[in-house]
């Protein structure tokens, strides 16, 4: 999934609120705690710029951040009221420059806030959002420092910049004029008031989020209820239940989207209908993590603050930023598929009903039947289920000889494990990246175990970006959520988990082969629908025959996974497409709603699930057996995220990815000149470039949408994602 973002603006806000920022020189500290005390106020000594972890204490975040915001602000009134003409250098570089005590607190702040947080630190995290939120609204919304941009912006054309540089001048007055530059000073005050208030209601949003996870749990009592999960699910279920003081009995934890893995397995349906009520009442089954208000609030907010910019509604401006280009785009994709999405969803659904009745069921399929019955299906018409391949993907081989080994044939890069740098958690890993030529690229963090203070789903963020401006080089986690096995188990990944895998290093990729020169550009830093792109394309090696026999080894003998499994793998490509689309469409389609609406249409927290149920309706997706993946209360990449408006991003990405997947195919797939192609044109640039060119300088052509459909086994004539 994701990269993890923030609010931004400028690439100083970039550095303030995300994690695309680059590592900082030494800077002055806080005045409460001495410099010697704080490992934050100083640039990291070890390799790459890496963190100390184990000097880090949560008492050092605060007056760290409180520095980094008093710093930066002196910086930015120093090039505001800089007597001198603005020049590129003293601007825009110089605003640059600016921000890194800022930009390393944040990283490492709202990482751990996401893989490791504690009470003291969400604290921090209600506390620190408005102010972050203030401190940004102070730089976009200096009318000197604009009026310094703006005049190198009309001036552009005679200060000959090299593309990337002039580039930068583009995207820093587009950011400032985005962000309110040109307002009235009581409209800012007012879109002062609104940034603030949106921030600590996003903090709330996402910590509602996780602790509404942990509340959610079911509780069994008995082994039997649990027939179909394996020994170490119900030994890890023991465990969770001890670990939350009820001995004797078994936990099953929720996950954060609305499916859960265990639904596939478990034989009790009772029991599968209270797992899946459990998970669609989170947010919103009353108490203090109800999430009905807040997500209103947000809404509501989101579109003040839009119409105060100039935009009918928070998704036109969002749009307005991304490849898509426009709202009717957006809407335009999400019409095309819902129709045959839900069309082979219902076909899906006889199957299983027909299975329901040969068993003499006597039930209709419901949501909490879907993925039982499913894998039933599966296997009476491939022969296979899930439980036959899980032995073939332990997490070393699946990591070391699947991910890593496709990577380095197709870039040439290698890996070697490190245990001499401290990590926030025993189960992370380091590993030294080092590129095709020998020099050493980066560092590699892989934290893969779900946790209960870890946020649900699976994410990849930045510790420290590439910058050819401060001569950094990349420091990368990915970050998934697998079930943590009894001591001494052996980690195995579902099917889905190993693509998850892929995915996430794709994201790595893009952050560990950036070779720019500003922060503002590197890896990540594309538009929301072009950054899933790259990763969506690495998930092909997942199931390439090369890769795939070289990590696929059963995890007991090492024998290779057979060549008669592997092909009803193949063969099921497409199966229960129809689901897994819709649920997809009907997620768009809540978020779209909540975004394309006028601040007097956006509903009170009691109208919440029903605007959300009229969407679907409307939508052509209310289908019961298939609900979205997230319902708007638990919804975090819209309601605390960066994909407001923007989680249509997967599908848009999609087709740039199937479409590029073909492209590899018809030149021999894994081949060194195609990897070598992919990192030239498009993985090393960043942001430094408009997206679709660097996409066409890759394939050498417009995308088309078929591949996508074809893949999806959507039978439609629709056309591709082309901007109005």
């Amino acid at each position: 999934m994701q990269m993890t973002s923030f609010r931004l603006a400028t690439s100083a806000l970039l550095a303030a609120l995300c994690v695309n920022a680059p590592a900082g020189a030494q800077t002055p500290p806080a005045k409460s705690e001495p410099m010697n005390d704080n490992p934050l106020l100083v640039e990291s000594k070890l390799p790459f710029h890496y963190p100390p972890f184990d000097l880090i204490r949560n008492d050092h975040f605060a007056p760290a951040f409180e520095a980094g915001m008093a710093e930066h602000s002196k910086e930015i009134e120093a090039i505001a009221t800089n007597p001198e003409k603005p020049t590129f250098e003293n601007t825009i570089v110089a605003m640059e420059k600016a921000g890194q005590l800022l930009a390393r607190t944040s990283r490492v702040f709202f990482n751990l806030a996401g893989t490791n947080t504690n009470p003291q630190m969400q604290k921090l995290q209600r506390a620190i959002a408005p102010k972050l939120a203030a401190h940004s609204d102070s730089i976009t919304l200096n009318p000197a420092l604009f009026a310094r941009v703006s005049a190198l912006y009309e001036a552009k054309d005679t200060l000959k910049l090299d593309p990337e540089s002039s580039r930068l001048l583009w995207r820093y007055n587009r950011d400032f004029v985005r962000a309110g530059a040109k307002l009235s000073e009581a409209d800012k005050q007012k879109l002062k008031a609104l940034n603030a208030e949106l921030a600590s209601l996003q903090a709330t949003f996402t910590q509602n989020v996780l602790k509404e996870v942990t509340a959610s749990s079911v509780f069994v009592d008995t082994k039997e209820e649990l027939k179909g999960l394996t020994e170490a699910q119900i030994s890890a279920a023991a465990a969770a239940a001890k670990a939350s003081g009820k001995d004797g009995k078994y936990e099953l934890r929720l996950t954060n989207t609305t499916g859960q893995p265990i639904l596939g397995s478990l034989e009790n349906r009772a029991l599968r209908q209270k797992v899946m009520e459990a998970s669609l009442a989170r947010g919103s089954r009353g108490g203090e993590f109800d999430n009905r208000e807040t997500a209103t609030l947000i809404a509501k907010r989101r579109a003040e603050r839009a119409a105060l910019l100039g935009y009918a509604s928070h998704a036109a401006y969002q749009v307005e930023e991304q490849t898509a280009g426009s709202v009717d785009a957006v809407n335009k994709l999400l019409t095309q598929l819902a129709p045959p999405a839900v069309a082979n969803a219902r076909r899906e659904a006889a199957d299983m009903q027909a299975l329901v009745a040969a068993e003499k069921g006597g039930f209709e399929i419901a949501a909490w039947d879907w993925d039982f019955y499913a894998e039933k299906v599966r296997k009476a018409k491939y022969a296979f289920d899930e439980s036959q391949l899980k032995p073939y993907f332990e997490l070393n081989h699946v990591l070391l000889d699947g991910v890593f080994y496709a990577a380095g044939r197709l870039y040439g890069i290698t890996f070697k494990e490190r245990h001499d740098l401290p990590v926030y958690e025993p189960s992370v890993r380091v590993f030294d990246v080092f590129d095709k030529d020998g020099s050493q690229l980066g560092l590699f963090l892989a934290d893969y175990y779900a946790r209960s203070n870890k946020n649900g789903g699976a994410w990849a963020n930045a510790y420290v970006p590439q910058s050819g401006l401060f001569g950094t080089k990349p420091v990368i986690a990915n970050h998934l959520n697998i079930p943590q096995p009894p001591k001494g188990e052996p980690t195995l990944l579902t099917y889905d988990e190993v693509r998850t895998a892929f995915h996430e290093f794709g994201h790595a990729l893009h952050g560990m082969f950036s070779n720019v020169k500003y922060p503002r550009f590197s890896g990540t830093s594309v538009p929301r629908d072009f950054v899933e792109y790259p990763s969506q394309v690495n998930e092909m090696w997942a199931t390439w025959p090369e890769v795939l026999k070289n990590y696929a080894k059963h995890y007991k003998t090492g024998a290779p996974i057979p060549q008669d499994l592997l092909d009803k793998v193949k063969a099921a490509e497409k199966f229960n497409q129809g689901y897994a689309t819709t649920e997809l469409v009907a997620a768009n389609l809540i978020d779209q709603a909540w975004h394309q609406r006028k601040a007097d249409e956006v509903p009170d927290a009691n109208g919440a699930l029903a605007f959300e149920g009229k969407a679907l309706e409307q939508g052509g997706v209310a289908f019961a057996p298939v609900p979205p993946r997230y319902r708007s209360t638990y919804y975090s990449h819209i309601f605390a995220g960066g994909y407001s408006a923007g989680y249509y991003s997967y599908f848009w990405s999609e087709v740039l990815d199937a479409f590029s997947v073909e492209w590899m195919k018809a030149r021999g797939g894994l081949k060194r000149e195609n990897g070598d192609h992919f990192r030239s044109t498009l993985l090393s640039r960043g942001g430094s470039e408009d997206a679709m060119v660097l996409f066409k300088n890759f394939t050498g052509s417009e995308p088309s949408i078929e591949p996508f459909l074809k893949r999806r086994g959507l039978e439609t004539k629709a056309a591709g994602p082309a901007k109005d």
